[in-house]
């Protein structure tokens, strides 16, 4: 993992993200997140946080951005580059549901991002879920 200012290919991405993760709808936490995916054809797809007040019912910035990703591009879609802004003073990698299903559409070169205004993280998606839940056996 390195932390301090990402590769400069990554603004446009992170720029992205803080743009979602403040149209948030996070009234009960004020948990504002952003999450934008970066397509392996050169799309860039946001997603936020939208809270329920049934809590189970909440959908995480990435998983909205995932769906929305599929949405416009069908389900061959494969992501290039993840980048999470969290508006809340520390960097929130994805959470275990997200990583799942971003792991189903990750390319193997997929690269993760997260940041706040203070710090920045990333690594390769791969170490982000090293064993994720597949189907293949053996």
């Amino acid at each position: 993992m390195t932390q301090g200012s990402p590769h400069p290919e990554f603004q446009p991405l992170l720029d992205a993200a803080l743009d979602a993760a403040r149209n948030s709808y996070s009234p009960y936490s004020g948990f504002k997140v952003g999450s934008a995916l970066r397509l392996t054809n050169a799309a860039i797809v946001t997603g936020t946080n939208v809270e329920s007040v049934s809590y189970g019912l909440t959908i995480c910035a990435e998983r909205a951005a995932l769906v929305r990703a599929i949405a416009e591009f069908g389900p061959e879609i494969r992501i290039e580059a993840i980048a999470v802004a969290n508006l809340n003073q520390a960097p929130s990698p994805p959470c275990g549901a997200c990583r799942q299903m971003l792991a189903e559409f990750a390319a193997p070169h997929a690269q993760v991002v997260f940041f706040s205004e203070h710090e920045v993280r990333s690594m390769p998606f791969a170490d982000l879920l090293p064993f994720a839940f597949n189907t293949k056996l053996g």
